[in-house]
């Protein structure tokens, strides 16, 4: 058990906020048995740490005593009882007033600690049940990563050629060839694509997944394969086209962002006098949504797939899993759910560097002056809605808070900062529409999606402008 001493108490007082592992109460006369389980269960299922009682759960924190736990020794008894796991106690005599901790241990790898049936972790203030994607990272943190997993066993070194594309293996990561089979197969063993014992081959899902010829050939991952769906209208009720992929994901890259291009609904334009038509979307951005919904879609879900739907009006990318990032943050953040796949991907130059892809698909966005696009967490889905041409006057409330702060967001992860007249460039506004823009940016100062750099001082004229997160 970790013993707090006086000193480090001390210095809790001086936290401005709980962390993960430590929790304030101040309980000065009791705590409900009840909270004290939820809390431990909570603390446990996030790394252990420490439940405080007797100092304020807010700052300027400061000691107030507490009467709750007289018996330490029989409230351990009960504890563990309950809740099936050690929780030892410790009470501080201090000039202040008496303290209680609660010392919680960490759960075990691939184990989750409830209490009555909910799976329970701190959010902030509050308690909260474990979502279905965390739960499944929690239970699967003991087994083999997917992709290491096998696909097919007891192949053949002819099995290997037939039934992966390696000519597109060696010219994705830019190598020569081989001039024999065996070069072929040593360069797939080292990079844990596929694995050799007692003179046969097995191909693993990652490999399969990536450099099958044919997706349809592995069984465990057939039904990973990207699918494109054109509707016929706004909604789904009619759809002219479900077409579903059946090559790996880095054989078949290419081809799939043509085939989704040749899919995309057609705007008429006129620029210098010159009528022409053009996609609804720059290809730019399908690449870079496309390769990001392969690698962050959550490959534990089962019976579903990346899908690409195509509307007249729009298009609708999106991946089984909620995100590991908040939505709101893909612009500035970035922690990949495949980390494998990613490396691989990136080093084949299929998808951006760690975090970038998000940001080229909104600075092109702003430079094809198309509305901004919106992020979606859904149930058990990430969606990334992409929107055709709209002017500025066509725009929601809504459309014109997104942009700015997607605006934001891009101009501070540039190092620089949003103000009207940037603003005012995205939306492609003349200088007489500034009042306009204004309007924009006190919404989403109200929104709670920007902020003003105090930094500027007060003056309104030369304001500079932050997400609300920085």
């Amino acid at each position: 058990m970790i013993e707090p001493s006086i000193h480090e108490i001390e210095k809790w007082l001086t936290i401005e906020s709980e962390t993960p592992n430590l929790e304030f109460k101040e309980a000065k006369n009791q705590m409900p048995e009840e909270d004290i389980c939820k809390l431990c269960v909570a603390l446990a299922n996030e790394g252990g740490g420490h439940l405080v009682l007797g100092i304020t759960d807010k700052p300027p924190r400061k000691i107030v005593g507490t009467k709750t736990v007289e018996n330490p020794i029989k409230t351990e008894e009960r504890l563990n009882q309950i809740l099936g796991f050690r929780i030892d106690i410790k009470t501080i005599d201090h000039d202040d007033g008496r303290i209680v901790i609660f010392h919680v241990p960490p759960r075990a790898r691939g184990s989750v600690y409830n209490y009555k049936g909910q799976y329970l972790m701190r959010c902030g203030s509050q308690l909260l049940p474990m979502g279905d994607d965390r739960l499944r990272e929690i239970f699967a943190e003991n087994r083999d990563d997917w992709g290491d997993e096998q696909s097919l066993i007891n192949l053949s070194s002819q099995d290997i050629i037939e039934l992966l594309d390696t000519q597109a293996f060696f010219e994705l990561f830019r190598r020569p060839y081989p001039t024999d089979r065996n070069g072929v197969l040593e360069s797939l063993i080292q990079n844990r694509l596929i694995a050799k014992n007692n003179g046969s081959y097995s191909i693993s899902r990652l490999c399969a997944l990536l450099f099958a010829r044919q997706l349809s050939n592995f069984q465990s991952v057939q039904r990973k394969a990207p699918r494109v769906i054109v509707y016929t209208g706004k909604n789904k009720l009619e759809s002219k086209l479900d077409q579903p992929g059946n090559k790996g994901y880095a054989v078949g890259f290419q081809g799939l962002v043509s085939f989704i291009m040749s899919q995309l609904p057609q705007n008429e334009i006129i620029k210098d006098a010159i009528r022409r038509e053009v996609t609804i979307v720059p290809e730019i951005v399908i690449r870079e949504l496309v390769a990001n919904a392969l690698i962050h879609q959550d490959l534990d879900v089962s019976g579903t797939s990346v899908m690409v739907e195509i509307y007249p009006d729009r298009l609708e990318i999106s991946n089984p899993g909620n995100p590991i990032v908040p939505a709101d943050r893909f612009i500035d953040g970035y922690q990949s759910r495949n980390e494998r796949l990613a490396d691989l991907m990136r080093r084949m130059g299929i998808c951006e560097e760690k975090g970038s892809g998000i940001d080229k698909v909104i600075q092109t966005v702003e430079v094809y002056q198309l509305p901004a696009p919106e992020f979606i967490s859904s149930y058990n889905r990430t969606v990334v809605k992409i929107f055709g041409h709209k002017p500025f006057e066509d725009m929601t409330r809504d459309d014109r808070i997104r942009a700015c702060y997607q605006h934001a967001c891009l101009k501070y992860v540039m190092n620089e900062q949003m103000t009207n007249q940037t603003l005012r460039k995205r939306f492609e506004l003349p200088e007489s529409k500034s009042a306009t823009v204004s309007q924009v940016l006190a919404q989403a100062l109200e929104a709670g999606k920007i902020k003003t750099d105090e930094t500027m001082g007060g003056s309104r004229k030369f304001a500079r402008y932050l997400p609300i997160w920085a």
